[in-house]
């Protein structure tokens, strides 16, 4: 039904890798029991076996310790247990407070109202013009109630990375825990734990060509946390719930699969899409930075036009890209991200978002612009808005 679409749109969810599902399928079919102890039977023994060579993958990617790595059912469950775990274990031996950026995305954002709707006291830090944290207010706004301070390390709207190092040694110096969600970032940029002194990592498979609904969280060693969903005794007993096996190897497996030829191949598409755009499209404004960017994201805003209308005749082009605008949001409010970075409505109205993957090829960037110019051009002929 769709063969014919080119699909840019890899932030929000990519196609599943045929050689991850290959590696899903044995515990789908063959070994589907549920894991057991070395005293269960040998299916459970099997499906064990299976899920903690999964973990042992995924830690090996940061360097880190399997049992420093539970799976949830994405990066949303990841997010709100590493906010909301910390925060319960701390508010009364640390305090109530926590910190995140204004432009967060909404597994920390809304998680981060949520623990203020039940008198939490949150900051939410500004970001310069390119999406950069200000590391002195970071400082400035750190108390000794500060329990947490999530940050990500890439942008999921306009691409922008942080200095993880920096805001680390700040909490590192402060005596504060640090969450980041790497949702976005995972696999393509780099991420050591015993590198960066980060305690909490957000990850999640179906940003990189895996199986939604599997998602990891990253929790260092002594990290004061409470489990906060109850049931059985799973995940060292920080996460209730029957273990999705065949997820947590097809996790594995896209991990694998991910490699720097790849992640070079992305940058190279993204770098083209934000130079034609720029060079051939006149009132073009890239939005976040474009030095300290995610290789796979590009970002414009094309102003006089509407977002929406854009990507509505994108898509009748063939071409599934997203968009800031109001519009396509279910809250009915321009993007956060956009605003929060200084933006007005008009710029995020009229903001597009290109995310690219494993199955795109430049020769997508290359119509994907072709197209993009003469939509915009199209829009503007016939927009109240446009200077004449």
């Amino acid at each position: 039904m769709f063969e014919n679409v080119t699909y840019l749109d890899n932030a929000a969810c990519t196609r599943l890798d045929e050689r991850v599902l290959e590696a899903m399928k044995p515990y789908f079919f063959d070994i589907y029991a549920v894991a057991t102890s070395e005293f269960g039977y040998s299916m459970g023994i099997d499906a064990k076996e299976a899920l903690e060579r999964s973990r042992e993958n995924i830690a090996s990617k940061l360097d880190a310790n399997s049992e420093e790595i539970i799976f949830t059912s994405g990066s949303t469950e990841s997010s709100n247990t590493a906010l909301k775990g910390v925060t319960l274990a701390l508010k009364e031996k640390k305090g109530k407070h926590v910190i995140v950026s204004k432009i967060e995305d909404f597994p920390v954002l809304n998680t981060a109202k949520a623990l203020e709707r039940q008198g939490f006291a949150v900051t939410f830090l500004d970001v310069d013009s390119e999406g950069f944290v200000d590391l002195e207010e970071l400082k400035n706004i750190i108390t000794k109630e500060t329990a947490l301070v999530s940050i990500q390390q890439g942008n999921q709207e306009i691409g922008t990375v942080q200095d993880l190092n920096a805001i680390s040694e700040v909490c590192e110096e402060k005596d504060v825990l640090l969450h980041t969600d790497a949702t976005h970032s995972f696999t393509r940029l780099p991420l050591n734990v015993k590198e960066l002194p980060v305690d909490l990592i957000t990850m999640s498979a179906h940003t990189i060509h895996g199986p939604r609904g599997i998602g990891a969280l990253y929790i260092r060693k002594d990290t004061p946390i409470t489990k906060f969903m109850d049931g059985g005794f799973q995940e060292f007993n920080l996460r209730a719930g029957v273990e999705d096996i065949p997820s947590a190897v097809g996790f594995a497996k896209a991990i694998e699969l991910v490699t720097e030829e790849e992640n070079r191949r992305l940058k190279a598409m993204r770098d083209r899409v934000i130079e034609k755009s720029l060079s051939e499209i006149p009132e073009v404004t890239l939005n976040g930075s474009w030095e300290k960017r995610l290789p796979q994201n590009a970002n414009l805003t094309f102003h006089y036009v509407e977002g929406e209308s854009i990507t509505l005749h994108m898509d009748m082009r063939g071409f599934a890209v997203s968009t800031g605008s109001a519009c396509f949001s279910r809250s009915l409010e321009a993007s956060h991200v956009i605003r929060g970075i200084g933006g007005d409505h008009e710029r995020a109205h009229g903001s597009v978002r290109f995310t690219f993957g494993r199955y795109n090829h430049m020769e997508d960037a290359d119509a994907a612009i072709e197209a993009m110019s003469e939509i915009v051009a199209r829009l503007r002929e016939i927009s109240p808005l446009a200077r004449k």
